[in-house]
Order: C-alpha cells, then sequence, then structure tokens
C-alpha cells in the first residue's frame, strides 16, 4: 500500500471508517459522484493505496487529521499511455492553509517518478486558489476546455494544466 509522507501532509489508504465521509465530500463537487456513482466510488475507494481500475485514491491527513482525498487516473480509458491525471478534493474548511498544495506537490512528483512522464489537472476557470496552487508547482497552462463540466443546468469552461519530466 502507498503511503507518501512530508512534514505537512500524509498522503495514504482511506480507512473503512472514512468511506461515507470521503464519499460525502465527493458529492459537493462537479461531476464526482454524479459521474460514477456512489457504489462505483465505494467500491474505488476500498482499493485505496493501490492501482485499481485505473485508478490510485489516497487519503490526505494532516496534523493527524483526514483533511481530504487525492486521486491519480492514469489508464488507456482516461488518457494516452504515460499520461496521469490528478485530483483534489479537500473538506470543507480546510482549503487555504497549504495542505492542498503540499498534496498535489508530493504525489505529482511522486507520478513523475514513477513511470510517468506527463501530469495533468483540470479545473474550473473560475478556480483562482486552484489555478495559482497548479502555476506555483509548475504546471504549465495548456487551454481552456469549453462547456466541459456539468455545472447546475449548464456546463463550466475548465483549464488544463500539465508538468512533464
Amino acid at each position: 500500500m502507498l503511503r507518501l509522507e512530508s512534514d505537512r501532509v500524509v498522503l495514504r489508504p482511506v480507512r473503512p471508517d472514512e468511506l461515507d465521509r470521503v464519499i460525502d465530500a465527493r458529492a459537493g463537487t462537479t461531476g464526482s459522484v454524479v459521474s460514477s456513482g456512489v457504489d462505483a466510488q465505494k467500491q474505488a475507494l476500498e482499493h485505496s493505496g493501490e492501482w485499481s481500475g485505473g485508478r490510485l485514491n489516497l487519503a490526505i491527513e494532516s496534523d493527524g487529521r483526514l483533511v481530504g482525498t487525492i486521486q491519480a487516473r492514469g489508464e488507456a480509458r482516461f488518457a494516452p499511455p504515460g499520461v496521469c491525471e490528478i485530483g483534489i478534493v479537500l473538506f470543507d474548511g480546510e482549503r487555504g492553509k497549504g495542505v492542498g498544495s503540499e498534496a498535489v506537490r508530493l504525489f505529482a512528483e511522486w507520478l513523475l517518478e514513477n513511470g510517468y512522464p506527463r501530469v495533468q489537472a483540470t479545473t474550473d476557470l473560475r478556480n483562482a486558489p486552484m489555478r495559482r496552487v497548479l502555476e506555483k508547482l509548475g504546471f504549465a497552462e495548456e487551454g481552456v476546455l469549453r462547456a466541459f463540466m456539468p455545472d447546475g443546468d449548464g456546463r463550466a469552461d475548465y483549464v488544463l494544466y500539465a508538468r512533464t519530466r
């Protein structure tokens, strides 16, 4: 089981007693549970800490507390070979403390060192804090994905960022 650590965060498998909290937090994010369903999310999280179905799910812990999750998608059905996409969900009250930045940095560097020459991420065009995080970590903005993600009654534009070896 994968475990990554820095001074500020620990990326580790999601524990069974944390599944409901993680599912609830993901339900509040655009497209996450909506696209795959709660049962599929629970099944994926039961394999947290290992690659399963082209995904690698990890909990984000800071100061001994679960503060969010981070995920990599790196299989042909998600992207070309050698490309991995990451996504992060921080629980309410945990944003703006630098924990998410550190989790993305730690995870992206591990992926780049362990078989993925390209790591990419998308975020809502209006999500200025996440865009700043990605840029600070050396991800380059590659373009806008118009009407990319369902958003209420419409669709939101997203920005694609990538970092390469």
